[in-house]
């Protein structure tokens, strides 16, 4: 028997991104979706190589926040090769009890481009604001007139 080997659809490269998301939203593992060699970047926190680092990233994640639900039905997703860019909006609490909502705070609106290929996310760079708590805005003076 000769085993055929096809490359993914788009479709079920968007529905790995989708399954990230959504197992963020329960609070579930997401770890096997990742390769063991993946590479996640988060803001402020840094890259995390392979699969121990990055369930400490995510556990450094728990500790801050409390729940997120990302808004499934405004998101823009954009597929080449490879490449599955996922934009939308969020909102959640902090673990100490402070609300964030895209459009109301400053954070919530993100931006996650992954690299997904056999069946596992490669590369994973989260693009948002990691101020949930709107702490850091005295810097930039266009938030002083707001």
């Amino acid at each position: 028997m000769d085993f055929v080997v096809r490359p993914m659809t788009d479709e079920q490269r968007k529905s790995i991104a989708l399954e990230y998301l959504l197992r963020l939203d329960r609070g579930e593992d997401l770890i096997d979706l990742f390769d063991a060699k993946a590479r996640v970047h988060f803001p402020k926190w840094g890259v995390a190589n392979g699969k121990d680092e990055i369930q400490r990233l995510f556990a450094d994640l728990g500790r801050i926040i409390g729940s997120i639900t990302h808004h499934h039905a405004h998101l823009n997703v954009v597929i080449k090769d490879d490449l599955v860019v996922v934009e939308g909006a969020s909102h959640g609490t902090t673990t100490d009890g402070v609300e964030w909502r895209a459009g109301i705070t400053h954070a919530g609106l993100w931006c996650d481009v992954f690299e997904i290929r056999d069946f596992r996310i490669h590369r994973l760079h989260i693009y948002l604001d990691p101020d949930y708590w709107d702490a850091d805005t005295a810097r930039y003076p266009w938030l002083v007139s707001r």
